[in-house]
This record gives C-alpha cells, sequence and structure tokens, in this order.
C-alpha cells in the first residue's frame, strides 16, 4: 500500500467513526440519540484510534493536514511528499462523509432540523466570534501536534501508541472543544461540509461556507506552530517562523480582547429582547 492511499484508509476510517459518533447522538430516531460531549469526545478518540492502527506503518498515519505541515515544518516530515498526504487525507475525508450519509440514509427525512444535520458533517462555533474561534481552533491544534511530538519521544509497549494518540484527541475535545467543535483538522472538517453541500440529504440547510475558513486556517497555524513550540523548547533550536508563529498568536489574543466588548453588548441586546 502506497503512503497516499495509506492516509486515504485511515483518513476515510477516522470520519466514519467520527461523524458517525456525531450522527449517532444527535440524529432523530437514532438508538444513540442524547448521548452527550463526552461520548462524542470518546468516539472521537477511538475514531483516530483506530485509524492510527490501520495505517501508521504504512504512512505514518498523520490523517491531518495540520500534523503533516507541522512535522514538515521543523523538518521532521519531507516536503515532497506533504501535497501527495494531504491530498489522501481530503479524499479519504470526503469519501468517509459519503459513507456516514448511506449509513444513516433513513434517518435525514426523519431529522428536522437542518444545524443538526450539517453537525454531523462539520463544526461549528458555540459562540460566533471570528477571532476567539481561530484562536480555540489554534490551540487545540497546537496542542495536538505538540502531544504526537512528545509522545513519539516515548516508548511504549507495542502497540499502544494509537491508545495513546486516540487519549489526547479525547482529553482536547473534552477540555477545549466545546468552543467550536475542535475541528483541529482541516480535512475533517472541510471534506465532509463539501459533501454535505452536494449529497442529497433530504431538508438540509446552509453548509455554513462562511465560517469554513477558520477550521482550516485555525488547524494550520496550530499545526505549525506546535511543532515550532517542540523544536524551540524541546529540542532549543529556534527560528524566525516561530518567533512569527508567537507573533500571530499573540495576536489573535489580542483581537480577541479588543472585540469581546462587541460580544458582551450583542449577549446583553439578545437577553433585552427575550425579556
Amino acid at each position: 500500500m502506497s503512503a497516499f492511499l495509506g492516509e486515504l484508509v485511515g483518513t476515510m476510517i477516522l470520519i466514519i467513526l467520527g461523524c458517525g459518533v456525531c450522527a449517532s447522538g444527535s440524529l432523530t430516531l437514532s438508538m444513540g440519540k442524547g448521548t452527550g460531549w463526552l461520548m462524542g469526545a470518546v468516539g472521537w478518540g477511538l475514531a483516530v484510534t483506530m485509524g492510527v492502527f490501520a495505517v501508521g506503518e504504512v504512512s505514518g498515519a498523520h490523517l491531518n493536514p495540520a500534523v503533516t505541515l507541522g512535522f514538515a515544518t521543523i523538518g521532521e516530515f519531507d516536503w515532497a511528499l506533504v501535497p501527495i498526504y494531504i491530498s489522501g487525507q481530503f479524499l479519504g475525508a470526503f469519501l468517509g462523509a459519503i459513507i456516514v450519509f448511506f449509513h444513516y440514509a433513513p434517518h435525514w427525512s426523519r431529522t428536522d432540523d437542518p444545524g443538526t444535520k450539517l453537525g454531523v458533517f462539520a463544526t461549528g462555533p458555540a459562540i460566533a466570534h471570528t477571532p476567539s474561534n481561530i484562536l480555540s481552533e489554534v490551540i487545540g491544534t497546537f496542542l495536538l501536534v505538540l502531544g504526537l511530538l512528545a509522545i513519539g519521544t516515548n516508548e511504549f509497549t507495542q502497540g499502544l501508541k494509537p491508545v495513546v494518540v486516540g487519549l489526547l484527541i479525547t482529553s482536547i475535545g473534552l477540555s477545549l472543544g466545546s468552543t467550536t467543535g475542535y475541528a483541529i483538522n482541516p480535512a475533517r472538517d472541510l471534506a465532509p461540509r463539501l459533501a454535505h453541500a452536494l449529497l442529497p440529504i433530504v431538508g438540509k440547510g446552509s453548509s455554513n461556507w462562511h465560517y469554513a475558513w477558520i477550521p482550516v486556517i485555525g488547524p494550520i497555524i496550530g499545526g505549525c506552530f506546535g511543532g515550532l513550540f517542540y523544536q524551540a523548547v524541546f529540542k532549543q533550536i529556534t527560528s524566525t517562523w516561530f518567533w512569527v508563529s508567537c507573533a500571530v498568536t499573540t495576536g489573535l489574543m489580542g483581537w480577541t480582547l479588543a472585540t469581546r466588548r462587541s460580544v458582551m453588548a450583542s449577549a446583553n441586546n439578545d437577553s433585552a429582547s427575550a425579556a
């Protein structure tokens, strides 16, 4: 099996099981409906674990363009292979989303809310606030790539590493994921969102394309920063790009603080209207 096919199959498994747990917990008449955030976070962690088990020996199981770019940025991965890996990841995620659509075929017409249907495929913010939404994705993916690099320095019993990686995903989801749905993976969000737009889903609404760039750019920034931070702190090798990443992240924090008043004002207006 080629590295391209490995990334395709691994990412397809990730999306089938990950978007599958979203569908199970939210679609009308699903026996898993209402199982909640904990089940979703555990389901996504197990989805990553299964994807890594499946193709870890073939391609290294990046399954995520942010991971591929984060590793390449610090010389842990060959830039010449980046397009091959990312194309495999996006195609695998798209195919995985299509399989989820067919698996839950009878449930789309029984589920009234278009937002619930979109939520099976793509992420969205709990509170729409561009700088903090980007920052949430940056922080989550920063920890993902930093954690993966740290895990890679440890010796584990054979077969245990994919489980540890899955636990990392679950931890990020439980602790940080409730703000934006923790895409922390451009392929995980963009490819299924495209599938949602193209598939004949009964009663679907908008694919929310005005938000779609955030779970792409945020994870890319966070993944690269995570790699550069690991290199600077653990290996004591700093580069210009490390300081650029620090500046970008600091700028996002400043943007978040500068615009928080508008969010508070909007919330107060909503409360007044409700009253």
